[in-house]
């Protein structure tokens, strides 16, 4: 048998390639094919060395495990809920009111005669209505069911809210502000829960003038009794007052004086024109345009929201709704002053641009209290004539404002010397004046026409904006996410009561 001759280990390359002066790398791969293919002397160094190194190093790693454990850190379920809602939690888009040591508030727990014992006789507390459905939820009143209108997504803060409920509203706020102190020596402003307006209305036609002011007298003792009102002779105390001013002005010449039984004339009470009040701030819906302490509070209207997103939600529903009327108005006849609502009502009936809401008459009086009648109007209209009524100001100015609604004012008094606290210095930003002894005022239809629809639309901006700042926010809300007209009352007062003081 002949011996078949053994072939030589095959190259990855062919003859040509390897000796090709095209190929700078053949020496290269020559080299590597014998040091590592073969079973040469190298290719058994370099395995050796390669599992020392593998060794060497498994050896280092095993003995930093060693000596430096690592930690682990668990986390909860809870965490990991908690750090998605903070990714996916949107932020509000309005300014937060801050506590710092100027608005730091402390208050008083008085006898309850003077506030919550004046609402366990509701019943009596007013001549013309039951008053009990009205101070409930904290005064807010009774809730509204706001869904028959459209509007469910904010329905559980739309409440049957009176016009004299601030003082109440005002008081719970405060129980659950973040800048109440329990501490009066860390206290920088005292609130005093009077409910001087309850006290009015209970006493709405008392002759007896004694009488009519004993309560009041009783609140001025024990306050200044109390040694937190001496560190500044009352200039850091205020109260909240839900009735207009007039009710408290009488003068002192005429305190102790008496009238016949037979007198039907709303007797006003002294609280204002006792020295120790003017010491005071008070903030009451209508204040004296002179009293340099008496500041201008919204009218409660019937929104109360409990998050900013309530209160965004409705901002967004108000500038898109469709307004067909150019102008309306919501209210009866008056004499003397207030006549010119004689004037609104005639060219309303008049004009095919506007919406009447009339409340005269046992019905148009029973429509005039429910708040959807009134909303429907306002919210379906570009402009609200806002005349004064037994006073110069007007709960219906808040509403407008809550409906996107520009106001028409036909005195300077009915919200520009009133609510500085609240409104733009420039009026023009966000209302129109017509002086109500002009001829402009028996031509309200061409004179709103004058305005341009980008002037009408910059101005109801204005108004939605106010919106949060002339808003109660409902009194059990504690993180709620923008400031209503109580955080605007109180950062107010700090700057006010501080530069009294210092």
């Amino acid at each position: 048998m002949s011996s078949r001759k053994q072939t030589p280990p095959s190259f990855p390359w062919t003859e040509g390639e390897k000796y090709s002066s095209n190929n700078n790398n053949s020496k290269f791969k020559e080299i590597f094919y014998y040091f590592f293919t073969l079973n040469t002397i190298p290719y058994v160094l370099v395995r050796c060395c390669a599992l020392l190194f593998l060794f060497l190093s498994a050896s280092w790693l095993l003995l930093l495990l060693f000596c430096f454990p690592p930690t682990t850190t668990t986390t909860s379920s809870n965490d990991v809920v908690r750090e998605q809602a903070q990714v996916a939690e949107p932020q509000s888009p309005f300014k937060i009111p801050t506590c710092h040591k100027n608005m730091s508030v402390y208050v008083y727990t008085l006898p309850p005669q003077f506030n919550l014992g004046l609402l366990s006789q509701c019943n009596n507390l007013s001549i013309k209505a039951n008053m009990c459905p009205a101070v409930a939820n904290s005064g807010l009143g009774q809730p509204l069911n706001y869904s028959r209108m459209g509007h469910s997504a904010v329905t559980s803060s739309w409440y049957t809210t009176h016009q004299y409920m601030a003082e109440i509203i005002f008081h719970a706020r405060l129980q659950n502000h973040p800048c109440r102190v329990q501490d009066p020596a860390r206290a920088s402003l005292f609130y005093v829960p009077f409910y001087g307006g309850f006290d009015a209305l209970s006493k709405y036609r008392e002759a007896n003038l004694t009488a009519r002011d004993e309560l009041t007298f009783s609140l001025v003792d024990y306050i200044q009794a109390q040694p937190w009102w001496q560190r500044n002779h009352g200039k850091d105390h205020f109260m909240a007052l839900g009735t207009v001013v007039w009710d408290f002005m009488r003068t002192m010449s005429n305190a102790s004086a008496s009238c016949s039984s037979s007198s039907k004339v709303r007797t006003p009470g002294t609280l204002l024109k006792l020295p120790a009040a003017e010491n005071m701030s008070v903030l009451i819906i209508e204040r004296h345009p002179w009293q340099p302490n008496q500041h201008g509070i919204p009218y409660p209207s019937y929104f109360h929201p409990s998050t900013w997103r309530e209160m965004a939600a409705w901002q967004r529903k108000m500038r898109l709704i469709e307004r067909p009327h150019l102008f309306s108005f919501v209210g009866a006849r008056r004499k003397n002053k207030a006549a010119i609502r004689n004037e609104f009502i005639r060219q309303c009936g008049e004009s095919t641009r506007c919406k009447l809401l009339n409340c005269e008459g046992p019905e148009g009086a029973r429509r005039c209290l429910q708040p959807r009648e009134i909303m429907r109007v306002m919210t379906r209209s570009q402009f609200c004539l806002q005349a004064p009524g037994d006073t110069p100001t007007r709960r219906s100015t808040f509403d407008s404002v809550l409906a996107g609604c520009v106001p028409v004012f036909f005195s300077r008094h009915t919200a520009y010397s009133q609510y500085a606290w609240y409104l733009p210095g420039d009026a023009s930003r966000y209302s129109v004046y017509i002086d109500d002894k002009s001829n402009a005022s028996r031509r309200i239809e061409e004179e709103l026409l004058k305005i341009s629809s980008e002037k009408v639309k910059m101005m109801r901006e204005e108004i939605i904006d106010l919106m949060p700042s002339l808003t109660y926010a409902h009194p059990n809300a504690t993180d709620f996410g923008f400031g209503d007209a109580v955080d605007v009352a109180l950062a107010s007062l700090a700057k006010h009561i501080g530069e009294l003081i210092n």
